[in-house]
């Protein structure tokens, strides 16, 4: 505990990715006070044609535990 899962299109790389789970990991444990060790991060990739029903729509639109809600829409 706590396990992030982060989703975006693909194109990064595995250098960044894993950089990137390293930062979140470290954050999570800091200000949850936990151990790196209980903090699990994955990074899922979907297209930009699929963002709009397979996570906006179903994940993140009117879903009341989005604490950081983005700024674009899709209809």
């Amino acid at each position: 505990m706590p396990h992030i899962i982060v989703k975006l299109w693909p194109g990064r790389n595995d250098e960044i990715k894993s950089k990137l789970a390293k930062r979140i990991a470290n954050t999570v444990a800091e200000e949850l006070n936990v151990d790196m060790g209980d903090v699990s991060v994955a990074i899922e990739e979907v297209s930009r044609e699929e963002w709009g029903e397979k996570v906006y729509k179903a994940e993140i639109k009117n879903n009341p535990n989005i604490y950081h809600k983005p700024d674009y829409e899709y209809k």
